[in-house]
């Protein structure tokens, strides 16, 4: 039965279909199957096939982790650490996730080094959490290698060490970790932990700015217009400026003025100019509203009004038409 709701659920086999594969889960469920008591948690939890309801995936999740189901241990500990389902308890959340972390999962093993982390159900021990953090980021787990790589960045739990932290740093960003690619990016460019290498820098910065990392699309910027790691190519610089500005990033809202103010890289526009320069100022950029002044002494009424109704128009567009 647990078998065929799977197939249902996949498409395997059949045409996909979650309200059968519901079905045949609660009946292998109903007969004390802890893989299918999980399985129509993770229905209800998801919404698929019946209703979401938090109340009733945490009901099964619970019937299966009673029996020792590691991942249903797990995964009622999220219940019980976000509150839904059940009411928060984060004492709650820490017995669940141990007892699916001592079988090995790693994502209750990475859970259980967040909460000694934070000090939430138990007692704040740095310690526990990079011990906690290191099992589970041996098993490839790429949030807790991230932030094993922090521990020993900072210090905490074990002795600073920054070659270390670029180690499980690296683990992480191959696994696609955008902030860990970030960080590799940044400890490459300002030779921390490892030999300086622009190129590296910038390959870095590349692929968390492929995914949308606002920071690393501008410091990708700032590698452009320095040539750092790649030709220098203005037009490039103001292409990622634009899209770290486009996500709400001061620093480089403020670049991008410069760049529509003098013509660089992108075609001179003092309206535009202006228009980043106020978005910069209120963004909370310290030298945006100075430049914003300059340029206005260079600018007509007419034009420094239109571009205080582009700016709005901008905010107002949640950025999408600047």
């Amino acid at each position: 039965q647990h078998n065929l709701g799977r197939m249902y659920e996949l498409g395997h086999g059949v045409a996909q279909d979650y309200r059968e594969a519901s079905r045949w889960y609660r009946r292998a469920a109903d007969q004390g199957l802890a893989e299918a008591q999980f399985s129509l948690g993770l229905m209800y939890a998801n919404g698929r096939g019946v209703a979401q309801d938090y109340r009733e995936a945490s009901r099964w999740y619970r019937r299966a982790a009673e029996q020792g189901l590691a991942e249903a241990q797990s995964n009622l500990g999220f219940m019980y650490y976000k509150g839904e389902g059940v009411a928060q308890d984060f004492g709650e959340a820490v017995k669940w996730f141990r007892r699916a972390a001592d079988q090995g999962d790693a994502s209750a093993q990475f859970s259980l080094g967040v909460m000694y982390s934070n000090g939430e159900g138990v007692a704040q021990d740095y310690g526990e959490a990079l011990r906690w953090f290191r099992r589970a980021a041996e098993q490839g787990h790429t949030e807790a290698q991230h932030n094993l790589g922090g521990m020993y960045a900072y210090g905490k739990g074990t002795a600073q060490d920054d070659g270390e932290a670029v180690r499980w740093y690296r683990r992480a960003a191959k696994q696609g970790d955008a902030e860990a690619q970030l960080i590799l990016g940044l400890r490459y460019r300002d030779e921390k932990g490892v030999v300086r290498d622009y190129r590296e820098a910038s390959r870095w910065f590349r692929r968390a700015a492929d995914q949308g990392d606002a920071l690393a699309q501008y410091n990708l910027g700032n590698m452009y217009s320095n040539g750092e790691g790649v030709a220098q190519d203005y037009g490039e610089a103001s292409r990622w400026y634009r899209r770290a500005a486009d996500q709400g990033n001061a620093s480089a809202q403020r670049i991008l003025g410069l760049m529509y103010e003098i013509g660089r890289g992108v075609i001179q526009d003092l309206v535009q100019a202006h228009m980043w320069f106020n978005l910069s100022a209120a963004n909370g950029h310290k030298d945006a509203a100075e430049t914003r002044s300059l340029v206005e002494g260079l600018m007509s009424p007419a034009q420094i009004q239109e571009a205080q109704a582009r700016a709005r128009k901008c905010v107002d567009s949640h950025y999408q038409n600047c």
